[in-house]
């Protein structure tokens, strides 16, 4: 073989191993992907089994488009898939509303998207502060839009994954066997189960112990994990300490855990 046919049969060659390789990367991330999506979901389904209640924090911490969270009228939904679905300029306020509550593109009394009339057509039109969205009706008529769209996204109650808290607080949480000290906020309608819950990233064990509470009524009283924090005799107390001008944060209800048994993995 000459030359020339080496050097372009080099070059055959080589073009068809990059092709391979490109190949190879492509299903190597397609299948990370798949993975990613599958963990993600067992993820999302045991936060909704195990935490009906989600704090605004945790909502802001879903703000990309491959994990897209907003809330809407104390509801939690999870925008991700409908995003993926519909493409295009349509859903990119939603885009920009990831992680934020969006209850003020609502009437909140019929939960249509508001509407306000236009100082120029004088014609009743939507309001929509990010622009238009999708499934909202256009402020001009289009052929490029059908009524017949079903039922709106934001009626769509396969979309919610849970509630938005009323109200957030802070608890201390003493581990008198360690002594480490955690202070974690919590969700005002959750049970101390579901705190429990919040609580396994700083203690894989938790629950191998028994929440007390010690105060003026009876010393180192045993919690009903059943119960609120306020069902149990420790009530939210912010408010008095903001008329008081008294910083919250200065006091936090503490509640001790006593280890009990063997090591259980909550």
């Amino acid at each position: 073989m000459d030359p020339e046919q080496q050097a372009a049969a080099d070059r055959i060659a080589a073009a068809k191993k990059g092709k391979d390789v490109r190949k190879k990367v492509r299903i190597e991330n397609e299948s990370a992907t798949v993975v990613q999506a599958r963990v993600r979901g067992r993820s999302d389904r045991a936060k909704l089994e195990g935490q009906g209640y989600y704090t605004p924090d945790e909502i802001k911490a879903h703000n990309r488009i491959d994990d897209l969270w907003v809330s809407m009228f104390g509801k939690v939904c999870d925008l991700t898939k409908l995003v993926a679905a519909n493409p295009g300029s349509l859903v990119q306020p939603i885009i920009d509303a990831a992680g934020t509550d969006i209850s003020h593109w609502f009437d909140p009394v019929t939960k249509k998207v508001k509407s306000y009339i236009d100082p120029k057509t004088e014609l009743e039109v939507p309001f929509c502060p990010m622009g238009e969205f999708l499934h909202c009706p256009p402020s001009e008529p289009t052929a490029m839009w059908s009524s017949d769209i079903g039922k709106p996204w934001w009626k769509d109650k396969t979309l919610q994954i849970g509630l938005l808290t009323a109200k957030t607080r802070k608890i201390r949480l003493f581990n008198m066997l360690t002594k480490q000290e955690s202070v974690i906020e919590v969700c005002s309608e959750e049970t101390l189960d579901a705190i429990q819950k919040r609580y396994i990233p700083y203690n894989q064990h938790s629950g191998s112990y028994v929440w007390k509470r010690s105060d003026d009524h009876a010393l180192s009283r045993v919690l009903d994990m059943k119960k609120t924090l306020a069902a149990n005799g420790i009530p939210d107390e912010d408010l008095q300490f903001d008329l008081l001008n008294m910083d919250p944060d200065d006091h936090i209800p503490t509640i001790h855990l006593y280890f009990s048994d063997d090591l259980t993995v909550a």
